[in-house]
């Protein structure tokens, strides 16, 4: 797709949903040192361990092609994290990168437990290819649950992606309760298929069987383009 995209109009819609997010209580931050995220999030106490992908000491992130946020509470405290990165799939698509273990550990030769194993049984994964932004760990601490939160963060992530790097694919990896349980409605995916990523990491102590959720690059950038302001109206 083309790299070409209005910088005034992306900064509307962040705008727009970093208001939304204001108005809920949360100010958002954005960070780019990883090392800074994971002493972020190990000082959660109820959030699970921040995935390899996201972690420096297994998965270093160049410069540029990652960015975590953070959402304070009107004390300062966190109340939501969230990351991204993106990976170059030009030679390969998701599903290998994911059975491969290469989407968790820059070198699964080294890192990875001989009983490591990741399968992909999702059909599109294996149409993912090209400049690929990944979104995950997500954690919203609970007193901010029910309150809508789950589509503004989507959002503000794909409006990030889509400034920095004008991916092919936007993706995740989701537990099936989030389907549910109706929070996967809330993050706007327009597809999403069982099997994405039935996984286990042993030494993360990790064990998942996760949809997959995805945008195509067209569906991001029409997202950015025809936002509607009225679907964040909130009540005085």
């Amino acid at each position: 797709m083309t790299n070409v995209f209005n910088p005034l109009q992306v900064s509307r819609f962040l705008r727009q949903y970093d208001d939304a997010a204001a108005q809920k209580g949360l100010k958002l931050a954005l960070g780019f040192d990883f090392h800074e995220y994971v002493s972020i999030t190990r000082a959660l106490p109820t959030k699970r361990p921040t995935y390899p992908n996201f972690r420096p000491d297994r998965s270093p992130i160049k410069a540029g092609e990652g960015y975590w946020m953070v959402g304070l509470d009107k004390n300062s405290e966190v109340a939501l994290v969230q990351a991204a990165r993106l990976y170059d799939l030009s030679q390969t698509n998701l599903a290998e990168h994911l059975e491969s273990l290469n989407a968790f550990y820059a070198d699964p030769g080294l890192h990875a437990h001989p009983q490591d194993r990741c399968t992909c049984v999702a059909p599109s994964a294996r149409t993912i290819t090209g400049n690929v932004a990944y979104h995950g760990d997500f954690w919203l601490r609970s007193d901010f649950r029910a309150r809508g939160l789950p589509k503004i963060m989507a959002a503000m992530l794909r409006g990030i992606s889509f400034a920095l790097w004008v991916p092919d694919f936007v993706c995740g990896l989701a537990g099936r309760w989030i389907l549910d349980k109706g929070v996967l409605a809330q993050y706007g995916d327009a597809h999403y298929e069982p099997g994405g990523s039935i996984l286990r990491l042993v030494e993360e102590d990790i064990v998942d069987d996760d949809l997959l959720v995805w945008l195509t690059g067209e569906e991001l950038r029409g997202l950015v383009d025809r936002h509607d302001k009225s679907e964040l109206a909130l009540p005085r």
